[in-house]
């Protein structure tokens, strides 16, 4: 339970992230260890290609060292959803904290 309640989360920091400037995985990563989130490529990576699927970022590729490594960017569909999921956040956290 608690993983799966961590993981809406993780999927709001990625779209602020993505908000904010292109994103890779090993970026992403980072930043949420960061924030004491420790994921595993197993876990961030199908969170990804998730969110794409469902229109909430766009990947494209970009060739670095020879390899190809995926950047990911919010669509405007995550915008609205980012923007719905902070009114959200607020709300909950005035009620549970206060």
């Amino acid at each position: 339970m608690l993983r799966d309640f961590f993981l809406g989360f993780i999927k709001i920091h990625i779209l602020h992230h993505a908000s904010e400037e292109d994103i890779c995985g090993v970026e992403i990563i980072d930043e949420l260890k960061r924030h004491g989130y420790k994921l595993s490529p197993g876990t961030l990576y199908p969170t990804l290609h998730s969110l794409e699927k469902s229109g909430y970022l766009k990947s494209r590729g970009i060739v670095e060292n020879g390899r190809i490594r995926k950047y990911y960017r919010i669509t405007s569909k995550g915008k609205r959803a980012l923007e719905k999921s902070k009114d959200k956040m607020k709300e909950l956290v005035k009620e549970v904290v206060e």
